[in-house]
């Protein structure tokens, strides 16, 4: 199948499957074709295992084979998603929370990357399943960043107010770049793709140069397209512009080896507040905001639809399923430690906080592609199959079990009285 018919085909499923959600089922959108898909292949699943004489799972797995999950989402579809997310984002309400989110978003992380690598290496090996430490701390890297498309995608149905919002997305379109960085660092250290990169100097010069670097470019490119935005009034070239800084954004910063998300981010948040207040007509912001509202519906359903197709991937055996329920718990309980910890140094910093914020944030944090794609990434090696069983099922108890319920974590919350 070529790029085209990939195309086609996705587009069709996601409209297809958009339609009998929204009649039958009436779940959120990216929930809906997810849950659908996930019948669908499992209902597939079950066919091939009894009729294996038909070849229908060699067949899909074949077709699978031609959608590159990894190019498609982290050097494709994620720059638009991440610069979609960040136009919304009030940069004032970011700010005025910037030390809660910094400290999410870099202090949380390594502390999840940290607690869920480790209680993966002691529980993998007490199951049986002998696993480098290395290897568990990169897994802990690729599940410990929430995700900004399976986060922002929920939010839109959790009528949370706008603080809330701007706190749980600033903090997942931030610690989605940092915990690309920290994973590209620990695969490097573990020598999975070859070279190896160890000592302390060297991974922080790599960090720098990535995160550090990458906000740079985005600042200095999303400026330049900020100034050519202002000096026109015609929104067709603008949204040309906008949709050039992504790409352009996004490929020069692979190009240096620099972090695209950040950079994108970075760029978004400031064509969606400086050039959205002081260079856009109210035509322009208009057509604005419904071209990025649209493109990120439909690449957040393909998304979607792509991650239930990803079941095919799966390896059923009964020790990596265990793994992976143990995996779930893990990765909840290293939230809340990696949430409670700044909060608690925050609040020693007078930081004042409601009561009730570590248990949203704690809930909110849905993890989705982005780590998919991440472990899909990771080259051959003994264990590959037990990281993609784990992180597959942490990611559909994310966003299934965690993303229909925070609506209702977010409405008992408020009703208590909590304002974050």
């Amino acid at each position: 199948m070529d790029l085209i018919d990939i195309a086609a085909l996705l587009l069709t499923l996601a409209a297809l499957f958009g339609y009998v959600n929204h009649r039958l089922f009436k779940l959120p959108a990216t929930i809906g074709m997810m849950v659908i898909t996930l019948t669908i292949s499992a209902v597939l699943l079950i066919v091939d295992y009894f009729f294996e004489g038909l070849g229908l799972g060699e067949m899909i797995r074949s077709r699978m084979g031609a959608i590159n999950f990894e190019k498609t989402l982290l050097h494709g579809m994620l720059c638009f998603l991440l610069f979609a997310g960040a136009l919304h984002i009030n940069l004032g309400e970011l700010l005025a929370r910037k030390w809660a989110i910094g400290s999410l978003a870099t202090l949380g992380v390594a502390l999840s990357t940290l607690i869920v690598g480790g209680c993966s290496y002691i529980f993998f090996d007490l199951l049986g399943l002998s696993i480098p430490l290395m290897v568990c701390l990169v897994f802990g890297a690729l599940i410990s960043p929430t995700d900004p498309v399976a986060v922002l995608g929920v939010l839109k149905n959790a009528h949370a107010p706008p603080t809330l919002k701007a706190k749980i997305a600033g903090e997942s379109l931030f610690n989605d770049g940092v915990g690309l960085v920290v994973f590209i660092l620990l695969v490097s250290a573990a020598g999975l793709r070859g070279e190896q990169v160890s000592g302390v100097g060297p991974i922080a010069l790599l960090f720098v140069q990535e995160a550090v670097g990458g906000a740079l470019l985005g600042l200095v490119l999303g400026y330049v397209a900020y100034r050519a935005v202002k000096s026109i009034d015609q929104y067709q070239v603008e949204l040309t512009i906008t949709l050039a800084l992504v790409v352009g954004t996004n490929s020069l910063a692979e190009a240096l080896h620099l972090s695209g998300p950040i950079a994108v981010v970075v760029a978004g948040l400031l064509m969606g507040n400086q050039g959205r207040d002081f260079a856009m007509s109210d035509v322009t912001v208009d057509h604005l905001e419904k071209f990025w509202s649209l493109l990120d519906d439909i690449l957040n359903g393909i998304l979607f639809l792509m991650l239930g197709l990803e079941l095919f991937h799966i390896s059923f055996d009964p020790l990596h399923l265990a793994a992976g329920a143990v995996a779930i718990v893990i990765v909840l309980l290293s939230r809340f430690i990696s949430v409670a910890i700044p909060i608690t140094l925050l609040k020693v910093a007078r930081r004042t906080f409601s009561p009730g914020v570590v248990r949203i944030l704690t809930w909110s944090g849905l993890r989705g592609g982005i780590s998919v794609a991440l472990v899909l990434s990771l080259p051959e090696f003994q264990g590959r199959d037990l990281l993609i069983t784990c992180t597959y099922m942490v990611v559909l108890f994310s966003v299934i079990v965690q993303g229909l319920t925070i609506k209702n974590v977010v409405r008992k919350t408020l009703a208590r009285g909590t304002q974050l």
